[in-house]
């Protein structure tokens, strides 16, 4: 008989035993850890917050503590800080150079920078102010013609970049330049152009809601829709068997959430003397809203994710990554000649000088700071607020103290320094871990 067909004996009967018993016996199935983090309860949450700190997953965290204790500070300081007067000029002050920031989020997020958002925004300016007050076109159209103008500025940058290969760095550099002798040329020999009375970019600044009820209805609706945002992604995860918030976590993130907004509804609203609810920060936050469901909600978000993380990969897998540079760069562009339009209405008009300055700085660093990755694929949407929020609050509390600029400068560039040394310690940590 051959060796084939004889019945295994001693330890490879043993061996072939255990083999079938293993292949028989039921392997117990993986437990997402979220689900454990959640059966624990508020144990589990704060151990699995340990746990991320110490991995590098600090998220908005360190910004978050820095408002707290910027706040802090500055009312001990000076206890206008958090009048009503103080946080509308905040917001205000915040919406311009906030929008620009956003657009400045996108290109990060790709690994990317964009040195021209300052002059693109005086372009869109000197676009406006020359066909509505100079050439009599309507005004509305004027805007949306500066606003376009921003997006082709935007998508040409992108198309050198993407399709010619010159490195973004150079690119926007270039533009940073050329389109600042574009703007100095389009205002002419005087230099700077009025804002109308009562025109739309007047208003972008200098309207304010005085009915309470807009105060505390856009913060109702946005608690309501966040709070709709949880229970329908909720919904979405346990109907693909994937791990879901609980009710109880839904409602502590929308409490905290409603707060802050009728916080600061209160404060816009109830005190003597206050103006209301500025126009110039629900356009931002409009534009927030717009922009991270873009970036989290649809499939072209995901993709810039992806083209920032690792372009190769992303190309082998069918994305179209010259399409995704290209479009992230329009979005760049055309915010920032958004972000002009409040600028020249918070100054009062467009000059040959609108975005020059330290323009550009406090708009990269405000995404910085807010938590965007310099080294593209991480970061999210709402670190524009935030990081503006840190700049506009350190400047509106030195103002208060009469402390000269150049402490400004000073200080907003140790928290730009800080918030970069947080992200590459974060990365480094992360990758020790094993998480990236």
């Amino acid at each position: 008989m051959s060796d084939l067909t004889k019945e295994p004996t001693g330890e490879s009967a043993q061996t072939t035993e255990a083999a079938e018993a293993a292949v028989d016996t039921p392997q117990p199935a993986a437990v997402d850890p979220r689900l454990l983090v959640r059966e624990q309860g508020l144990a589990g949450y704060l151990n699995d917050f340990k746990r991320r700190v110490r991995g590098g997953e600090l998220g908005s965290l360190p910004v978050v503590i820095g408002l707290i204790v910027i706040a802090i500070v500055f009312q001990i300081k000076n206890s206008s800080f958090l009048s009503a007067d103080s946080i509308a000029n905040i917001g205000v002050y915040t919406s311009g150079l906030g929008i620009m920031a956003v657009g400045i989020v996108f290109v990060l997020l790709l690994g990317e920078i964009d040195l021209s958002v300052g002059s693109v925004a005086g372009v869109g300016a000197a676009v406006w102010a020359v066909l509505s007050v100079t050439h009599g076109v309507n005004d509305w159209l004027a805007v949306l013609i500066a606003v376009l103008a921003g997006v082709a500025i935007g998508a040409l940058h992108g198309f050198f970049f993407a399709k010619i290969g010159v490195p973004a760095f150079v690119v926007t550099l270039a533009g940073f330049l050329g389109w600042s002798g574009l703007q100095i040329w389009m205002m002419g020999n005087e230099g700077s152009i009025n804002t109308p009375s009562g025109s739309v970019v007047e208003s972008l600044t200098g309207y304010y809601f005085e009915d309470k009820a807009a105060g505390y209805g856009l913060a109702l609706v946005a608690v309501l829709a966040y709070a709709g945002s949880l229970l329908l992604d909720s919904k979405r995860r346990k109907a693909a068997a994937l791990p879901a918030r609980p009710l109880s976590e839904i409602l502590l993130r929308s409490g905290v959430v409603a707060v802050l907004a009728f916080a600061v509804a209160y404060v816009l609203n109830e005190p003597a003397g206050a103006r209301g609810l500025p126009l110039a920060l629900v356009l931002f936050l409009a534009v927030l809203v717009v922009a991270d469901f873009v970036v989290r909600r649809t499939t072209y978000g995901r993709q810039i994710f992806a083209v920032g993380g690792n372009a190769e990969a992303a190309r082998r897998a069918g994305i179209n990554v010259n399409k995704i540079r290209i479009t992230v760069f329009a979005i760049s562009g055309m915010l920032a000649a958004f972000g002009g339009l409040f600028i020249a209405s918070l100054s009062g008009g467009a000059t040959k000088n609108l975005g020059s300055g330290n323009t550009l700085m406090n708009v990269i660093a405000a995404a910085v700071i807010g938590g965007t990755s310099l080294f593209g694929g991480r970061g999210k949407i709402w670190s524009a607020l935030l990081g503006m929020l840190v700049i506009q609050s350190i400047q509106q509390g030195l103002n208060l103290l009469g402390m000269a600029s150049e402490i400004q400068f000073m200080i907003t560039g140790a928290v730009l320094l800080a918030a970069v040394v947080i992200d590459s310690v974060s990365r480094r940590t992360q990758k020790t871990a094993g998480r990236t």
